[in-house]
């Protein structure tokens, strides 16, 4: 049992300071290299009815429904218009499966504690700073680290009014 505990302990520690950076619309992103499964070209989605609009429907990723998140929408930046880059990230969070529409792929990044910040504040309510856990330094870019849970929660407009 010790030995299944070590390695555990190794494989989070490989990954640590890693995160897949990804577009949505002219701004870099990342996400915790852990929550991801893979990523696939988008295939056909079947539209599920009366769910939010940000919600593009479902896809059959061998033999498991994923519902899929066009994150353009999600972020208020307007539907993901799809090209050839634009690909589903497929993200597992508490053993259920999640896909999110991109406009495309960057790669994986380290970036390590130190360059890890917390994201600027704004006057207001932000939804876009909602989504935002962290701002993190690759290189000379800024990428803006997401709170995956964030994305997915749905009663959003009730945790942004003013307390």
């Amino acid at each position: 049992m010790q030995d299944l505990v070590d390695i555990d302990l190794v494989v989070e520690d490989v990954m640590r300071g890693k995160y897949l950076t990804f577009i949505v619309g002219e701004v870099a992103y990342g996400i915790e290299i852990s929550y991801v499964v893979e990523i696939i070209s988008v295939q056909e989605i079947t539209l599920v009815p009366h769910t939010h609009a940000y919600v593009k429907g479902i896809i059959n990723l061998r033999g498991t429904v994923v519902p899929v998140i066009d994150m353009g929408m999600r972020f208020g930046r307007g539907e993901i218009v799809y090209t050839e880059k634009t690909c589903i990230i497929v993200l597992s969070m508490d053993d259920m499966s999640v896909g999110i529409l991109v406009d495309e792929v960057e790669d994986v990044a380290n970036i390590d504690d130190e360059s890890i910040q917390e994201p600027p504040t704004t006057t207001g309510n932000s939804v876009r700073n909602f989504f935002i856990k962290a701002v993190g330094l690759s290189g000379e870019q800024i990428k803006q680290l997401i709170d995956v849970y964030k994305v997915f929660e749905v009663d959003l407009e009730n945790q942004l009014q003013p307390q």
